[in-house]
């Protein structure tokens, strides 16, 4: 079965109301058409890639093509685990947990997007926090980092609720402007447990080699998943 030699397909983060996982084939054009109604106010740009400029069906591709080259050029050392999420089995939107030499370094990077009728319910904080429960409570990485243009206030709100300190800023070029991008860390010992309350984790241990570990390294079997 193509789930012996790509365990991914089996990994499966459950939080009290979403579910996060690789989609299915029909599962990522639902995805990819949700992108391409728009995932934000076209006034203004919250990526650096400026992805959602594009017209909606290249921005549709665009969401299938991240997802097929995520996974092909996965590494041990270099990878990025672009999960979609479902609320009541229906795809809202994508969370994305990035890590390069992993097993040394123990630190994680996200991103994420959510359709706009998905918005201001919570659900970025929800998804955002059931992929810092993989990397703190499993993986055992010791910080993660993320970031946001100082004007995307509902993505800084979503990373100062979840504890993150901010870390600096950086200057990037969007749309041919100027923008500050405000970097956050979060430590390990800053995670706080209460949002891994009612999260559940199935599927992990044999995708462990394809993340640099291994039952060795001190993380999770099945028998640790919790509710």
């Amino acid at each position: 079965m193509l789930i012996d030699h790509w365990p991914l397909l089996g990994l499966e983060l459950v939080t009290p109301r979403l579910t996060l996982r690789l989609p299915t084939p029909e599962e990522l054009a639902v995805l990819a058409d949700l992108a391409s109604q728009g995932v934000h106010d076209p006034a203004t740009m919250p990526f650096s890639s400026g992805w959602t400029d594009l017209p909606a069906s290249e921005r549709a591709r665009s969401v299938i093509q991240q997802q097929w080259r995520r996974q092909g050029e996965w590494k041990p050392e270099h990878w990025s685990l672009n999960l979609a999420v479902f609320e009541d089995g229906h795809p809202v939107g994508s969370q994305a947990l990035a890590a390069k030499r992993f097993r040394l370094v123990r630190e994680v990077s996200s991103a994420s997007w959510l359709g706009r009728e998905y918005q201001g319910r919570g659900i970025g904080t929800e998804m955002r926090a059931a992929v810092l429960h993989l990397a703190f409570e499993r993986l055992e990485a010791v910080s993660a980092v993320t970031g946001a243009f100082t004007d995307n206030e509902p993505s800084l709100a979503v990373s100062h609720k979840l504890g993150y300190r901010d870390d600096g800023f950086e200057r990037r070029v969007v749309r041919g402007d100027v923008v500050i991008m405000q970097r956050l860390r979060l430590p390990r010992s800053e995670w706080n447990p209460e949002f891994s309350r009612g999260m559940r984790i199935t599927g992990l241990t044999p995708c462990l080699p394809l993340f640099g570990l291994s039952g060795d390294d001190g993380s999770a079997d099945q028998s640790r998943d919790r509710v």
